[in-house]
């Protein structure tokens, strides 16, 4: 049987929020497998599907640019090895001075954004000499780039988490619904955005659900179809309830200001990154084992 690591644990317990001892025996009946656990806690307790909070395991920013005009807008993240250095000044600024020749150049990728001019010299000469008067590693990620059908609202929440809202409607309206997706963190913009196989998997999981719960096969059905209907709206940005008035959805909140939204970007320090468990007691240990 696979080690369970208080760290996986620790992990598992942040994606669905239950006890440790439920989380170490799903993880032990998955084999170590995390998502796998993740299913079976939710199929068995009804736990929420994860948020992209919960999943940030690197060290970094997000770099932001909006044009005067806010029709052009890029987010950059910028990452590196410790918090420490994500607060240095010359840091931040390179990952501003990235966002801007995102919007302003539209490269296609990490790669041609490296090759690109910044006013003291190329992208990856900068990236190099800021790597050696610092001391860690730092790497350009991934940036998004959007051009707006309205116009642009740019959220910051520190300097972890960026946004930018497509929008046409009230400015207050745009800048509130960028805080919203700070907040709430949806997937995707609609509900029919959601890709076929994230639905099926739902669906699959209700399914067992709704099965363990012994109930006709009708109602059983019926339930299924609610909760994954549910599940959709809870993920996509439309369907969620409002973070300033949770009365009203995202859509019925642009409904009644005449409103619309063409898309969103969302990007957070290190979401998807896997996290390196570190054993700082082990650590010391060794260490102090090397000094006799």
């Amino acid at each position: 049987m696979a080690e369970i690591s208080a760290g996986l644990v620790k992990e598992l317990r942040e994606l669905t929020g239950l006890g440790m001892m439920e989380c170490k025996k799903a993880l032990s009946e998955a084999g170590g497998d995390l998502r796998k656990a993740e299913e079976l806690l939710r199929i068995r307790s009804g736990a929420k599907a994860s948020k992209a909070a919960a999943r940030v395991a690197a060290e970094g920013v997000i770099g932001a640019w909006l044009s005067a005009d806010s029709k052009n807008g890029a987010l950059v993240e910028l990452n590196c090895e410790t918090d420490f250095v994500a607060k240095n000044e010359d840091f931040l600024a390179f990952s501003r001075a990235l966002a801007e020749l995102v919007a302003t150049r539209n490269p296609k990728d990490v790669e041609e954004l490296a090759s690109l001019q910044l006013p003291d010299g190329a992208v990856e000469a900068k990236r190099q000499a800021l790597v050696q008067k610092i001391g860690e590693n730092i790497n350009i990620r991934r940036f998004r780039r959007m051009q707006a059908k309205g116009k642009l609202a740019l959220y910051l929440h520190g300097s972890k988490i960026g946004v930018l809202v497509d929008y046409e409607g009230p400015e207050e309206l745009g800048k509130d619904i960028a805080m919203h997706v700070a907040a709430f963190k949806p997937a995707y913009l609609s509900k029919k955005d959601v890709p076929a196989e994230v639905v099926a998997r739902e669906r699959d999981i209700q399914a067992a659900r709704a099965k363990d719960s012994g109930k006709p096969a009708e109602i059983a059905a019926r339930m299924v179809e609610g909760a994954v209907n549910k599940y959709l709206g809870e993920i996509s940005l439309l369907g969620q309830a409002f973070v300033k008035d949770d009365k009203q959805t995202v859509e019925k909140l642009l409904a009644s200001k005449k409103a619309s939204l063409g898309g969103f970007a969302l990007f957070v320090v290190g979401e998807g990154i896997e996290k390196k468990s570190a054993d700082f007691a082990a650590e010391v240990m060794a260490q102090a084992g090397k000094a006799h």
